[in-house]
Order: C-alpha cells, then sequence, then structure tokens
C-alpha cells in the first residue's frame, strides 16, 4: 500500500492541474445538483421493534389522515394575579387569541380551552391546543409568523401567553456560530503548529473542499435514499474536523521530508506513502465505527452513520490527492517563515517537547500509568449511575416561552401533565367494543400513579379506541418509568377479561422505550466495533499488544466522558458554568454517539502515534527508542490535531439547546481524555514496560494477516535515492 501511495502521491504531485480540475469539476457537479435537487422531507423518527412505535403505526392504520407527527402547539394562558381565565375580560381575550391562531392557513384545528374543559381546578390557568396540517418541519415562516403574533396579541390583553409543542421548534440546531468558531480556533492551532499562513490554510481549504463534496453529495442522493434533513449534521461536523486532521498529517510529514534534502515531489510521494496509509487505516476506523450505528435499528441513525462515513471517505481522498497537488502549486509555501527567510530548513537532532515528554514517561511508566487509569476510572465511577431519556421543554432556558409554558402547566395541572401516556386499544373481532374499552380504561385508572384517564375517542369503524393517561409525576421522573412498566406488566390480565389488546404509547412512553433499546443495544455496538477495529490494527501494526492496549485505553476514555457528562447534566456539579438550568437524564443516544464517534477519532490518534513507532521500531531502532522517535515525530501534530478536534466540539457548548450542549461537551472531554491521557501518557507507559514484547506476534498469525506496509519499509529498501536539495534550499542540521 505505501509503495502505491507513493506513486499516487507523486502522480497528483506532477499532475497537480488535473488533479485540481477534477476535484473543481466533481464539487461544481454535485453542487448543481444539489441546487436542483427537491427538498429532502423529513420522514420522522422512527425505531422498529419497539412497543410504542408498533402502537404508533397501528394508531396511522385505523386512524387515516390523522397523522401523528403533525406539528402542534399548546398555548398556556395565565391571569394576572389574583384573577381567574374565567373572569369575563380574560374569558374574551382568550377567545379572541383562539379564534386568531384558527386561522391560519395552515392549521387545522384550534380547541377552546372552555369548550374543552382544558381550565385548572384553580381557574388560573389555561390551555389551547393548535393543530397543524403538516409536520414542524413543513411549517412556512408564515404560519410561524402567524403564531407568534397571536400569542403577541393575547399578552397586549394583560394575560401571561406562552407556548410549547413541536409548532415552536423552527428546526435550528447547532448553527453557524460553532463551525465558525471551531474553523477559527483550528486555523491559530494550526498557524502556532507549523508558522505558516499557506501551511495553516492549506488543511482548512481542502477540509471545505471535502465537506462541500460530502453535504453536496447527499443533498443530490437525499430523495432516491430517503435521507432527511438532518442526515448531514453529523456529516458536516465529521467530515470538517477529519478533513483538517487528515491534511494535517499529509503536510506536516511533507515538511519532514523535505528536512531531509526530499526535492518537493519525492516528499509530497513519501508523505503520501507514509503518513497517507495512516490516514487509510485511520479513516477506514472511523467508517467501521460510523457504519456500525445500523447494529443499533434505529433508521435514523443509521442513515446519519454511513451519510458521516462517506463524508470520512471523502476526506480521504481529499488528503491522499488534492492535499499533493496544492502542495505542487506552492511547494515551499507551506514551510515555516523562517525556513524561508533563510533559505534552508531545518531538522533538530536535540528533539522537542515531545521527545522531552516521552523520555520522561519513560523514565516513570508505573507512576504514569497508575495515574493515568485511576484518574479516568474515578472520572468513570458516575457513569454506573446513568439515567437514559429524552431531555424536553423542562431543560431548555427559563427565557424560552417553551419551558415557561411547561413550568406553567406543571404548576396548574401536576408534573405530570406535561407527559400524558397515550393508549391505543385494539377490540378489532370484539362483539362489546366498547365494553372492553371501559374495561381497559378502569383497569389502568385504577393502577397507583395514575392521575386521570380521558375519555376514550374511537375511530370510525369502532374497533379502536385511543385515550390519555395522566401520571402523577414528569415525564422524566423513574416513577413514570415504574408506571408504564407496571401497567404493560399487568396487561396480560386485562387482556383475557375482555379480549382486546392495549399498547401504551406516546412521547413519554416512546422515550422511555428508545432509552431499553439503545442501554441493550450498547454492548452488541461495541463488541462488533471494537471487534472489527482490534482485527485492522493487528494488521496495520502487525502485533497482538498494541491493538488490544488501543481498545483497553478507547473504553476507559469512554466511559470517563460518560462519566463526567454524568456529573455535569445528570447531577448539575457545574452545569451552572455551562448554561445548563435543568438537570435531567442523559440523552438516550448519548452513549451511542460517543461511542460510534470518539472510538474512531481515538483510533485515529492511535494509528498516526504508534505507526510511527512502528516505522522506528521496523527500520532497527530498539523499542525504547522508537517510543522517544514516534513521540518526536507526531507528538506536536497529534497535539494540535486533538485540539482542533476540541475546538470544533466545544463551539457547541455554547448552543442554547441542552442536547446539543451535551453533545459538544460530551465529544470535547471524551477527545480531550483518549488524546491527552490515553495517548499520551498511557500509551508510551505501557509500550515502555511491555519493550520488545508489545511487537509480539504469533508465528501462525503473521502467516496469515495480509502486509499492507503502513510504515513505509518497502520505500525504505526500493525506492529511489533521495534526491538532491533544491538550490534556494540547502540542509542545516543542526
Amino acid at each position: 500500500m505505501a509503495t502505491f501511495l507513493y506513486r499516487l502521491g507523486r502522480l497528483a504531485f506532477r499532475r497537480r492541474w488535473y488533479v485540481a480540475l477534477v476535484w473543481a469539476a466533481v464539487l461544481a457537479a454535485v453542487g448543481l445538483g444539489a441546487l436542483k435537487a427537491p427538498g429532502a422531507a423529513d420522514e420522522g423518527f422512527s425505531m422498529p421493534g419497539i412497543e410504542s412505535q408498533k402502537a404508533f403505526d397501528l394508531m396511522e392504520e385505523r386512524f387515516p389522515g390523522a397523522t401523528a407527527d403533525s406539528a402542534t402547539a399548546r398555548v398556556v394562558f395565565v391571569a394576572p394575579g389574583g384573577e381567574k381565565v374565567t373572569a369575563a375580560d380574560n374569558k374574551k381575550a382568550v377567545e379572541e387569541a383562539v379564534a386568531e391562531l384558527g386561522d391560519g392557513s395552515q392549521v387545522a384545528a384550534a380547541v377552546d380551552p372552555f369548550q374543552a374543559k382544558a381550565v385548572s381546578r384553580d381557574g388560573t390557568t389555561a390551555y389551547a391546543t393548535v393543530t397543524y396540517k403538516v409536520a414542524s418541519n413543513d411549517l412556512t415562516d408564515a404560519s410561524r409568523s402567524h403564531l407568534e403574533k397571536a400569542l403577541d396579541d393575547a399578552r397586549d390583553s394583560g394575560l401571561t401567553v406562552e407556548a410549547g409543542g413541536s409548532a415552536m421548534d423552527d428546526g435550528g440546531g447547532a448553527g453557524g456560530a460553532a463551525e465558525v468558531i471551531g474553523m477559527a480556533i483550528a486555523a491559530v492551532v494550526l498557524l502556532v503548529t507549523f508558522g505558516s499562513l499557506a501551511a495553516a490554510g492549506l488543511p482548512l481549504l481542502t477540509a471545505v473542499v471535502g465537506v462541500g463534496v460530502s453535504m453536496a453529495t447527499i443533498l443530490v442522493l437525499a430523495e432516491a435514499l430517503g435521507l432527511s434533513t438532518t442526515t448531514g449534521t453529523l456529516a458536516m461536523m465529521l467530515g470538517l474536523a477529519v478533513g483538517i486532521d487528515y491534511a494535517l498529517f499529509v503536510v506536516s510529514r511533507y515538511r519532514e521530508e523535505r528536512a531531509k534534502g526530499r526535492t518537493p515531489q519525492e516528499a509530497a510521494g513519501l508523505a503520501a506513502g507514509t503518513a497517507g496509509s495512516a490516514v487509510v487505516f485511520a479513516g477506514l476506523t472511523v467508517v467501521i465505527a460510523l457504519a456500525g450505528l445500523s447494529v443499533v435499528g434505529i433508521p435514523m441513525l443509521t442513515k446519519m452513520g454511513l451519510a458521516a462515513a462517506g463524508a470520512v471517505v471523502v476526506a480521504v481522498f481529499i488528503a491522499l490527492t488534492l492535499v499533493p497537488a496544492v502542495l505542487g502549486f506552492w511547494p515551499n509555501a507551506v514551510l515555516s517563515r523562517r525556513a524561508r527567510r533563510k533559505g534552508r530548513i531545518e531538522e533538530s537532532a536535540a528533539g522537542n517537547g515531545g521527545t522531552r515528554w516521552a523520555r520522561f514517561v519513560l523514565r516513570r511508566p508505573i507512576p504514569v500509568l497508575l495515574l493515568g487509569v485511576v484518574g479516568l476510572g474515578a472520572l468513570a465511577v458516575p457513569m454506573t449511575q446513568l439515567q437514559l431519556g429524552m431531555p424536553g421543554d423542562e431543560a431548555k432556558a427559563t427565557s424560552t416561552t417553551e419551558r415557561r409554558a411547561y413550568d406553567a402547566l406543571a404548576d396548574a395541572f401536576g408534573p405530570g401533565f406535561n407527559g400524558p401516556l397515550t393508549v391505543v386499544v385494539d377490540a378489532k373481532g370484539d362483539n362489546d367494543a366498547k365494553g372492553a374499552v371501559t374495561t381497559v380504561s378502569e383497569e389502568i385508572a385504577g393502577t397507583e400513579g395514575v392521575v386521570s384517564v380521558s375519555p376514550a375517542r374511537f375511530n370510525e369503524a369502532g374497533d379502536t379506541a385511543v385515550f390519555s393517561v395522566v401520571p402523577s409525576t414528569a415525564p422524566t421522573d423513574e416513577k413514570t418509568k415504574d408506571l408504564v412498566t407496571t401497567i404493560r406488566d399487568e396487561r396480560p390480565a386485562t387482556e383475557a377479561a375482555t379480549g382486546a389488546t392495549f399498547e401504551v404509547t406516546g412521547t413519554t412512553a416512546m422515550n422511555i422505550d428508545i432509552a431499553d433499546k439503545v442501554q441493550a443495544a450498547l454492548v452488541p455496538y461495541l463488541i462488533v466495533v471494537v471487534g472489527l477495529a482490534v482485527v485492522l490494527l493487528l494488521v496495520v501494526f502487525r502485533s497482538l499488544l498494541v491493538p488490544l492496549k488501543a481498545a483497553a485505553g478507547f473504553l476507559l476514555s469512554v466511559l470517563a466522558s460518560l462519566g463526567a457528562v454524568v456529573v455535569v447534566f445528570q447531577q448539575g456539579h457545574g452545569a451552572e458554568l455551562l448554561g445548563v438550568e435543568q438537570t435531567g437524564p442523559i440523552m438516550s443516544l448519548m452513549p451511542i454517539f460517543l461511542v460510534g464517534i470518539v472510538f474512531g477519532l481515538a483510533m485515529d490518534y492511535e494509528v498516526f502515534l504508534v505507526s510511527r513507532m512502528r516505522e522506528a521500531y521496523v527500520h532497527g531502532e530498539s523499542a525504547t527508542q522508537a517510543v522517544t522517535s514516534g513521540f518526536r515525530h507526531s507528538a506536536r501534530v497529534v497535539v494540535a490535531a486533538a485540539l482542533i478536534m476540541i475546538a470544533v466540539f466545544a463551539g457547541f457548548i455554547g448552543e442554547s439547546d441542552s442536547m446539543i450542549k451535551m453533545i459538544g461537551f460530551g465529544l470535547a472531554t471524551a477527545v480531550l481524555l483518549d488524546a491527552f491521557v490515553v495517548r499520551m501518557a498511557i500509551v508510551p507507559a505501557v509500550l515502555a514496560l511491555l519493550g520488545d514484547k508489545a511487537w509480539w506476534l504469533p508465528k501462525w498469525l503473521d502467516r496469515i494477516l495480509p502486509r499492507v506496509d503502513v510504515e513505509g519499509e518497502a520505500l525504505g529498501r526500493g525506492s529511489e535515492a533521495p534526491d538532491p536539495a533544491p538550490a534556494d534550499l540547502e540542509v542545516a542540521r543542526t
């Protein structure tokens, strides 16, 4: 592989105009295709195989036209202090507001709270439910503006008016601000690392091209493959991060080869053959981790993972072709300012900060190892108290109308009112469908923890009914989960007595089912992803212990980062520093996201750092010297890559949405711990203790495994001798 990539790098350097034009043509073609492609429809969130989803599917089948994903808004009216909403003036203001809310072109219905008996017992609060004809993502700006205007007009009457529901979600998420902050910090890190504007700008430029190609391709294929509008979020985040990192490693190796006296073309070829080989296998580990998301069984997550994997593949091709081509246009521009000013390239034999750190660890491997393992272990302990769920409006800032509406409803109607359960009764084939539904309703109403049960609503055929159950506890409370479990456990006896079947669904039950399924899928996902990656690293490093050590280190760092997330977002320690106003359960998909994304990135650092150690060891250095050599050549670049990743992810902590905060904090923490504690401390300490045994491989396994030559051993034997240094740059070894 090293020889093939070496030739590819030289070819891209020599035929730079063709390579640049090909990538420009690809970007233009997919860009034009994206502009002409129809907008991707949001297919909604679904999770086959859970009871809540089966109940939703049954509702759509038996209640045609009443789509479960239609946008809704729940508008809450609170009377001024000491007054009632039923007072004449207040009642008139509420009725006028409901009439105005119902005038929207996309509104299906706006229910008057006085007719629906949606008034609190003390008469201070009422709510109106507005149902739309379309899903939240399909609401027009005019409909959203109409809703806001109706709320403002009602507030002018003196009432406190707040609104929640899916119609209040404008579809926004982590937006441009986070990416801009991440790009700015990445530029500063690259500038400090390379000391050259061109060297700092090249990875940013090629990463943007890669992300542009990936995102445009996703838009082109959206309709054909059923991709939703949210599919590209992960692809953009990871495409940008790995695109910068992969180009960073190739450019760094190019500069190193120039310092050895290589001509620009030869240096580009060797950079592609050595660092490019590491890029290929690092990219494969990321692709494995992302494609492995399909194990979870969530269609949306599978599509997001595959789309992001595609973006990573594009980033790998960019690093292997476009980066050498751009180096061909400006071969000396990426060198440091000092090298260009002095007319020579300096290569220090005394070492650098990476060398000094490696020597420090090699002298004290046991204390460093114990400190790293114990520290990460202590951080991982809170993970044992992990509670999964889906934070809702209660987790939003108190400055938002959704949070204020949630609090007002909880105060007036009880904490469980914001998360009612929906029970779907299938009485098809039952001679007394209404009697069966009544029995089911009465049995559930008598369950401890149930506050009230609404009247049942039948379909036109009269064989299916739906009613709501209001728990006494909040949607994210563990007692609510226990209530759902109790209702389902007592179901067989009720169904045997009535002959009808029923299922529990609704947003609250759906979140509970999702959390349970994700938790059950986490271990199989870890086994699949880590197992495949260990096999891949066996091929790369031709060592039995190094891949096992890499996997163990990753598990330690990801558990520690999950523990940190629990400490802040569930237990509330330091939450105010991040602007988290309400603690609660951890987002159900957080562990899967963390494992999938961080595993791929962690293996990036493992491959780039340890491949240089393997390269030095293969070329004759002792095991201890190889560790030092690996750090001398790779530590600074790995640190820069990790800082860029941390900057990109940490930028999302500033977002107002609590779930985006959680994702940003979790990913940034995981990269910080894995790069600086595991890869920079635990890895060299373990390799120092193992010595030559670290590179041991059973002979029978050595014969079976294919040889891929990531360390470029074939280049050292068979490639041409180093070209003489260019006339304008002489090599000085200091």
